[in-house]
């Protein structure tokens, strides 16, 4: 088994990593061969006794792609993406990588198809940002991709062209909507959903937290272990089953963002909640009001896909995995 993950030294990709090297199989094939790509060069995994390629790339580079695949790796992680908020702020360079790098990949992946048959699994991580308002609530699986955001909308379009990619036979593909992926580990960065992760990470360890939007924000949860487990489920999951829409929405949890609060509040008390600093920010408060408050995903439970249902469970996944079971 040789797996290629692109966007490897990014949160996910890192748990993603570790998590294959620990069990030292996917799809109960030994795994023997890692390709590890991003525009940072991501680290080789401590303990892994397999090959390891660490490359810095940009999928949006002419010929790229093609260098990616030239060893035919079996399963391909496409996790590489400019994030929301940067998205917005910089069109061309959202374009440029969410989607022109999507393509060439996909095209790379079919050009080498022609040449020998190489039909790999392709999990690509889409978002629940390809929806936009006015929303139900729950979202239902066939609900409409109708995105409020430049990310949202090359999230759809990568969508499609993965559908019909895997139609005309040229890989199989699976999306994988991701939900807010809360708590994530680390510094914030430029998603515009980063808050959610804010409160409950910096109160965590003492320090101050700023709140962009009211409590009364409603929105679709997961934990980075939960994330991770999506992706590896994606990979062996039998296609037939999936059908021809490929692309599925994650399950979670629905919370708004009061309800965080209480959470951490039960978790670790006042203190940590008297941290939250309340800062209106009228470009995230936009954004928020076409943002997914909840989806059904009925087919992902359907197919084997599974996430919290607590915050307080998600916090404790946090404090377990990031700050060694203890506050």
């Amino acid at each position: 088994m040789h797996i290629l993950i692109i966007g490897a030294a990014g949160m996910v990709g890192r748990k993603l990593t570790q998590k294959l090297v620990a069990d030292g199989a996917l799809n109960n094939r030994p795994l023997e061969a890692l390709t590890l790509v991003d525009v940072f060069e991501p680290e080789a995994p401590a303990g892994f006794t397999g090959k390891v390629t660490c490359l810095t790339a940009d999928l949006s580079d002419a010929g790229m792609t093609e260098r990616l695949i030239a060893t035919r790796p079996d399963v391909i992680y496409h996790l590489a993406a400019i994030v929301s908020g940067e998205a917005e702020l910089d069109f061309e360079k959202g374009y440029r990588i969410n989607l022109d790098g999507t393509r060439a990949l996909f095209e790379a992946i079919r050009l080498a198809q022609k040449e020998d048959g190489y039909r790999p699994r392709v999990v690509f991580a889409s978002s629940i940002a390809v929806v936009g308002a006015p929303l139900p609530f729950p979202i239902p699986d066939d609900f409409h991709t109708t995105p409020l955001t430049s990310y949202g909308t090359q999230k759809a379009m990568s969508e499609l062209l993965l559908a019909d990619y895997s139609r005309r036979g040229f890989f199989d593909g699976i999306g994988i909507r991701l939900p807010t992926i809360c708590i994530r580990p680390g510094k914030p960065n430029a998603a515009a959903s980063g808050f959610f992760s804010n409160i409950l990470r910096e109160p965590l360890v003492g320090q101050e937290a700023v709140l962009p939007v009211p409590e009364s924000i409603r929105h679709w949860h997961t934990s980075p272990r939960s994330a991770v487990g999506f992706m590896l489920h994606a990979a062996g999951i039998d296609v037939d089953l999936v059908g021809p829409r490929r692309n599925l929405s994650m399950p979670g949890l629905s919370a708004t963002v009061g309800e965080q609060i209480e959470a951490l509040r039960r978790v670790a008390g006042d203190k940590a909640v008297n941290l939250i600093r309340r800062e209106p920010n009228e470009m995230i408060m936009r954004m928020c009001e076409g943002w997914a408050p909840g989806f059904e995903a009925k087919r992902a439970r359907e197919l084997g896909f599974t996430a919290e249902s607590s915050f307080d469970e998600i916090i404790r996944v946090h404090i377990d995995e990031e700050l060694g079971g203890k506050l």
